[in-house]
């Protein structure tokens, strides 16, 4: 069992016809603790009924609320998501909500030092108070995992830099990682070429990259592992690579041989992306039947 501390965005997800609580740190945060791991939220929500059932919500995923700070000025977070007709998932993201102004505690400074490892995203970046705060809890965290999550227009490139040289290990999904290569004037237009390139210019040894059905790649300690994807039927594609990282992470922070752990995390998104929703309970068994179906 590891303590795990995720940083960022807690928030509704609306859809055209129901709403479900989500956001993409809370999400790896959830499925980290059905995983067995001790796990602490750091984020904000409004003074309001929204915030309110984020709450319960959390706390009855066991994921400890004590640092989702209460703010008696702006609304919890809300975003619109529209899906496509193959289940992919556009946003807008409502601007400026409660995850915007997490301030800096000395519980927050406390937890995130504490951690065996301190998950954050770039999206909870886009305003300058929660930048603030997650800036100085990376440099007291000891293991740092970088989730990144472009939501245009809500990063820049100066600050994806920072957050990337600041991590141990990074997550992208093929566009992402394409995206940013941009940002260093390369010519680079493959996923493999761009990962020792991205390793190289942020000194960072371990990066993972997701290629929606197709799998996902895995850089870990200078060498490569792949996984081709699991086959599924997809009802919609949110929180699939949340669960994804939180599982990934799970398995390498337990010494997994890293194989083994890329081709449980496939699974896992596979599955989620299967279901309705970002966190859809996932039985072992489901995980094992895809894994080795004939």
């Amino acid at each position: 069992m590891k303590n795990i501390v995720c940083f960022g965005e807690v928030l509704w997800d609306v859809f055209p016809e129901h709403k479900k609580i989500g956001g993409a740190p809370l999400n790896v945060a959830i499925r980290l603790q059905s995983l067995g791991n001790t796990v602490s939220m750091i984020s904000s929500v409004g003074l309001d009924v929204d915030g309110d059932e984020i709450i319960t919500f959390v706390n009855e995923n066991n994921v400890d609320t004590n640092n989702i700070q209460i703010d008696t000025v702006l609304k919890t977070g809300s975003v619109k998501v529209a899906l496509d007709t193959e289940g992919s998932a556009t946003y807008e993201i409502e601007f400026p909500r409660a995850w915007d102004y997490i301030n800096l505690t000395e519980k927050a400074k406390n937890i995130a030092e504490l951690s065996d490892a301190f998950i954050y995203g770039s999206l909870a970046s886009r305003d300058q108070v929660t930048r603030n705060t997650l800036y100085e809890l990376l440099k007291i965290a000891k293991y740092k995992i970088f989730d990144v999550n472009l939501r245009k227009p809500h990063y820049t490139a100066s600050v994806l830099d920072h957050l990337m040289n600041k991590a141990d290990f990074i997550k992208f999904n093929d566009d992402e990682i394409l995206e940013i290569v941009k940002n260093y004037e390369s010519a680079i237009t493959t996923v493999e070429e761009a990962i020792p390139f991205i390793a190289k210019q942020t000194h960072t040894n371990s990066i993972c990259v997701t290629k929606g059905g197709k799998g996902a790649v895995l850089y870990y300690d200078g060498i490569f592992y792949s996984n081709n994807g699991y086959k599924v039927t997809v009802v919609d594609t949110v929180g699939a690579g949340d669960s994804f990282l939180a599982s990934l992470i799970n398995q390498l922070l337990k010494d997994t041989e890293p194989q083994k752990a890329i081709d449980f995390a496939c699974a896992v998104g596979a599955i989620v992306a299967s279901k309705a929703g970002a966190n859809p309970k996932i039985e072992q068994k489901e995980i094992e039947q895809l894994m080795y179906k004939e």
